[in-house]
């Protein structure tokens, strides 16, 4: 009975938070102004692609970083986020919905439920048809479905494109090498990258890893590379810290610089701008595809 007691008050915040979560504030009715809170970057990225400016209340801490960010120009029109993200950084911009994944913090988005705000939150994002399933999602919030099904429409249609000219192509072997010791594999944005690009990312097919996992080292140096794939301002910047970390620095690829450089945000891009990243990646490893 005792240890009952003790437990007793951690269950009931527990149950609280639970309720919290399901519990979900009605929609405003139609013709009601909207104003978005976007509290993540991956749902900034989808509100300025369908929002009109006095819809937007503010948008994430990242918003305006080009490194994790695909609209950071766009993005310093509006109010930011603290770093922190709290209940009352966001409630202090009124809004009447706040955008969160389902990696945002479960606390915070009780808080703003239990303030009467309504809030979505993305838990489906590592396919193309995820992300045309949030544009829709939150069209329906904004009332500007006809805008979301044209953006779709036109993603859709670069698709085709791009699966044309990369059809009958040889894939290209690839690593995404990282200076912080993981490297991703199946179950990634990288690896989502290579699906659509033509490529055939060897830590998942050679290593079997799963999400971002600590490299096989020695193994590694046994992988065809034919290509590495880095992230950075200019090539050689990029390059350079694998330049003197094994067993990168061991690599025919790595020493003869046989590299694609891509924007920061691509390779972890959750929203309709991945596609950016496809064709990157693509007109990179097959040139000859695109003349």
């Amino acid at each position: 009975m005792t240890c009952l007691r003790q437990f007793f008050p951690a269950l009931l915040l527990l149950g609280a938070t639970v309720a919290g979560l399901c519990a979900e504030t009605p929609a405003p009715p139609p013709g009601a102004a909207v104003r978005v809170v976007s509290q993540t970057v991956g749902t900034d990225e989808l509100l300025l692609a369908l929002a009109a400016p006095e819809q937007v209340a503010a948008l994430s801490h990242l918003a305006r970083d080009p490194a994790f960010s695909a609209v950071p120009e766009e993005a310093r029109r509006y109010p930011q986020l603290n770093v922190g993200g709290d209940a009352e950084s966001i409630l202090r911009y009124a809004p009447t919905l706040v955008l969160f994944a389902n990696y945002s913090r479960a606390e915070l988005v009780v808080q703003i439920r239990r303030a009467g705000v309504r809030v979505l939150i993305f838990d489906r994002y590592d396919t193309l048809d995820d992300v045309y399933a949030n544009l829709r999602l939150l069209a329906r919030e904004l009332g500007v479905e006809m805008k979301a099904e044209r953006l779709i429409a036109d993603c859709q249609a670069r698709m085709a494109d791009l699966e044309a000219r990369l059809r009958g192509v040889k894939s290209v072997r690839v690593i995404a090498p990282s200076p912080y010791g993981m490297i991703p594999g199946r179950n990634s944005t990288f690896q989502d990258l290579c699906d659509h690009a033509a490529a055939e990312n060897l830590a998942a097919t050679r290593g079997h890893l799963v999400g971002h996992a600590v490299p096989p080292s020695e193994q590694m140096l046994t992988w065809p590379v034919d290509f590495v794939v880095v992230a950075g301002a200019d090539l050689e910047s990029a390059l350079a810290p694998y330049r003197t970390i094994p067993p990168y620095e061991y690599m025919p690829a790595m020493r003869e610089g046989r590299a694609v450089l891509l924007r920061p945000y691509l390779l972890s891009c959750v929203s309709h701008y991945r596609i950016d990243g496809y064709e990157m990646l693509a007109r990179a490893l097959h040139p000859e595809a695109f003349q």
